[in-house]
């Protein structure tokens, strides 16, 4: 190999590199375990991930084919080694609209595909049975995003948020398993972004809105609420946890929340 065109093998390594990475990660092999997406737990989280998926494949067959063109370029072309003429060109009217083209046909394909996930996550809102007619699934509970935690309010055996009989958490989501799970999630002063990994779920929550989100979990355990929206100097910590169990067990921890609850509260004396 000529001296003068070791240069060009970085440019080969790019995408060589690039798809191994991605390849270990995957396989969760040394050093990239648990560097990959997190366990779904979410009956709609195949979506999202088969989603993912296909505009990973779509973008890596893209930047593979333009770091190999890259190379090609630069090693047929060496200075050194190419005797011939340079030739200089003013544009192509057809190349250009083809790259334009392109791209912009690409973009569409996806934003078609997508519809139905987009759809399925933020538009069909779960619905239940109130006095014999369909309406929208009342909410489980709150969540308040707030510098910087989250605060939680469930509703009680009324079924409905700001009663007397609702339940207060900080940082502590519990739901039940296998089981259609709606959220109210609003903001109590700036921009967060409430995100479930687990859940395949992320939403941004915006100051002086209300906001639902839904998901059905189909695995017990524990797992994280983190804040994906920068929203201060303790953003890192503002951290939940999703706590995810069968129907009898919520039901059991909200009797036991709501009786710790109503023992711990403080009535204040009327002033005599």
């Amino acid at each position: 190999m000529s001296g003068t065109r070791w240069w060009t093998i970085p440019f080969l390594l790019v995408p060589i590199l690039g798809v191994a990475v991605f390849v270990m990660a995957i396989a969760d092999i040394w050093p990239f375990e648990r560097h990959w997406l997190p366990l779904n737990i979410n009956e709609n989280g195949r979506v999202i991930d088969s989603l993912f998926m296909f505009i990973l494949v779509l973008t890596g067959i893209i930047f593979i084919g333009t770091s190999m063109a890259l190379f090609w370029v630069l090693w047929r072309y060496d200075a050194a080694r190419n005797a011939d003429p340079v030739q200089f060109t003013h544009g192509s009217h057809t190349l250009e609209v083809v790259w334009s083209i392109l791209p912009a046909a690409v973009l569409l394909f996806i934003a078609i595909y997508q519809m139905n996930a987009w759809a399925d996550a933020k538009l069909r809102r779960p619905t239940e049975m109130l006095n014999g007619e369909e309406a929208p699934q009342r909410p489980l509970a709150l969540v308040t995003g707030r510098q910087f935690e989250w605060r939680i309010t469930y509703a009680g055996a009324d079924g409905e948020i700001g009663t007397e009989d609702d339940l207060f958490t900080v940082n502590d989501l519990h739901v039940p398993l296998d089981e259609e799970v709606v959220l109210q999630i609003e903001s109590e002063d700036v921009l967060h972004s409430f995100f479930l990994p687990n859940m395949r779920t992320k939403q941004d929550v915006v100051p002086g809105m209300r906001q639902f989100t839904w998901f059905k979990a189909n695995r017990s355990g524990v797992y994280d609420i983190v804040c994906a929206e920068l929203c201060g100097w303790g953003h890192y910590k503002m951290r939940g946890r999703l706590t995810v169990e069968p129907r009898e067990k919520f039901d059991i921890w909200m009797a036991d929340a709501l009786q710790e609850q109503n023992r711990s509260s403080f009535v204040k004396p009327e002033e005599e």
